[in-house]
């Protein structure tokens, strides 16, 4: 029989880029073959966006990044301007993030659990497996209400979803527990919009329908995700020249990538994204989002072709190598905070 308390014992620990400087290591993979000098070139056009200073980043996240022991990697990324602006999945940024903004954790799996004999188990123990990863039910329905009551703070109306992450990175700023690091509060500190196109994908959807339902649908919060759009296309707009870090596909990629034409339909013209690195496992012959080529998304005139790579791994073998190479290599020193959640938020208060 399952231990519930031995079972959540292990936590997963994230990882430190700041700590090994691996430029070295990516410098000879360039001269090596396949997927290695695929990333060394990738981590030279993640360098390249950061050396140019009018170019805005944009990281997309999709998977189960947080509760893989991203977390920290990426709070650097923000914390070091890095990055601009995130498209991302709900699951990463609330289910996996901001419950660790809470005080929760995620748990290290025993290699006996992978293979999903004990599930039905776990699920009488109020634990949820995310492959070799556990995490407390009961936590996790804190989080939900948590957002419920996020919600209800806020005035009736209809949001972005960048402007309800702005204010769950608010509620962390006063209650966030000390030692603790978060994407979500980093974020909100330092001016970084985070979109989630498909918000009610995760442990918000189950916040804001508990509000909804007892607010009534006329006198409550809503997300609306085209306004989701033509904010991140404004970003494109004001930034012009832009590039594009992707870890994964789905939605957070097209979303991204489709600024472009929106942009040039507001406008009549705009420049394709000049930067593009994308991280996968997806194969591309069955027509997935996840796996279309960013060459394939040239012919969309989405992409630029002279600074664009595939790297076919998994995330959290390849995120880390090209993360920790453009820290190491400063080129974030030279670059200012572009702040664009204030810029947006100035931009809505002149409208109103």
């Amino acid at each position: 029989m399952l231990d519930r308390a031995q079972l959540l014992s292990n936590p997963i620990e994230h990882l430190d880029i700041t700590r090994a400087d691996i430029r070295g290591l990516i410098d000879q993979m360039g001269s090596t073959a396949f997927s290695a000098r695929d990333l060394s070139r990738a981590a030279s056009i993640y360098n390249a966006m950061l050396a140019d200073t009018d170019c805005t980043v944009i990281v997309c996240l999709a998977g189960s990044l947080v509760s893989a022991g991203m977390k920290h990697l990426l709070v650097d990324l923000i914390d070091n301007r890095m990055v601009d602006a995130i498209v991302s999945t709900g699951a990463n940024i609330v289910d996996q993030d901001f419950f660790e903004g809470l005080g929760f954790r995620h748990y290290i799996a025993d290699e006996s659990l992978k293979s999903g004999v004990h599930d039905d188990e776990l699920r009488g123990l109020s634990i949820d497996r995310i492959y070799d990863t556990l995490i407390d039910e009961n936590n996790l329905r804190v989080c939900d209400d948590t957002i419920t009551t996020i919600a209800d703070t806020m005035a009736p109306g209809v949001y972005s979803s960048r402007q309800f992450i702005a204010e769950m990175g608010r509620y962390l700023d006063d209650q966030m527990p000390a030692g603790v690091r978060s994407i979500v509060h980093s974020a909100f500190r330092e001016g970084v919009p985070i979109f989630c196109p498909a918000f009610s994908d995760c442990s918000a959807g189950f916040g804001l329908v508990a509000h909804q339902a007892s607010r009534g649908i006329d006198v409550c919060v809503s997300i609306d995700t085209v306004r989701d759009f033509h904010e991140l296309t404004r970003i494109k707009i004001m930034s012009g020249e832009t590039g594009l870090f992707m870890v994964g596909g789905g939605v957070p990629k097209n979303f991204a990538q489709d600024i472009v034409v929106a942009a040039e339909i507001l406008e009549g013209d705009a420049t394709m994204h000049k930067y593009a690195v994308q991280i996968t496992v997806a194969d591309s012959r069955d027509g997935a989002l996840s796996g279309s080529t960013l060459k394939e998304a040239c012919s969309w005139g989405k992409v630029d072709l002279a600074m664009e790579q595939m790297v076919f791994a998994e995330a959290t073998l390849a995120l880390p190598l090209i993360a920790g190479d453009a820290y190491h290599r400063r080129h974030w020193e030279r670059r200012e905070s572009k702040r664009y959640a204030d810029r947006l938020d100035e931009t809505l208060a002149a409208q109103s």
